[in-house]
């Protein structure tokens, strides 16, 4: 698989011919992430996650199927006709590309504001996106993470012992739109010193095999 790293949480894979767009949300690239896709995986309903218009548009212009939570429906508009509704422990084939869906539930960001569903997605047995949620496969070993190292939802610690506990090879950063640069300095070297894993944070755009 070729990785291509788009800002926030998206991520385009490219695997024999094929082209898999993970969480084109508005704070990413999403028009350019999702030029020549076949598949879309959605973790969950938030816009940062799923940019409707940029995925309308792109529908238009050429079919492909869309994966993710029943309830992603809804943001989606009429781009809904192409959800294949995916459930945690599903297993499916997105543009060539083995997945499992793990997980279930957005992590908590205060008890006001009610959960929803969200789904992490084991790329190929190898590449793990856990979307807005820190939940830790049990039954494979995870290659390479990416880890959203910034959110509401999130602290630094439980960040830190997620990685541990999922213990890939290589993390990267995700889920990193609302930091400036003082923000990223700061928690890169952190990362870097505490994850126990070889961590990297990619600028847009960045390539890598997964």
């Amino acid at each position: 698989m070729r990785i291509t790293k788009y800002a926030h949480s998206c991520l385009r894979v490219e695997h024999d011919g094929g082209v898999l767009v993970v969480d084109p949300g508005v704070f990413s690239e999403a028009a350019v992430a999702l030029d020549g896709a076949d598949a879309v995986l959605i973790t969950h309903e938030h816009q940062d996650h799923v940019d409707a218009e940029a995925i309308n548009r792109q529908l238009a212009r050429r079919p492909f199927t869309i994966h993710g939570p029943a309830s992603v429906a809804g943001p989606l508009g009429d781009a809904a006709e192409a959800l294949r509704p995916v459930a945690p422990g599903d297993t499916f084939t997105a543009s060539g590309v083995p997945v499992r869906a793990y997980g279930g539930r957005h992590a908590v960001i205060h008890p006001d504001i009610p959960l929803v569903d969200n789904l992490g997605y084991l790329l190929d047995e190898v590449v793990y996106h856990p979307g807005d949620a820190l939940f830790v496969p049990d039954d494979i070993q995870v290659d390479t993470l990416f880890a959203p190292i910034h959110a509401p939802w999130s602290k630094f610690s439980e960040v830190v012992d997620f990685i541990r506990a999922v213990a890939p090879r290589r993390v990267y950063a995700l889920h990193d739109a609302l930091l400036n640069g003082n923000g990223l300095a700061v928690l890169d070297r952190q990362y870097t010193a505490l994850s126990g894993s070889e961590y990297r944070r990619l600028e847009p755009g960045s390539r890598l095999d997964g």
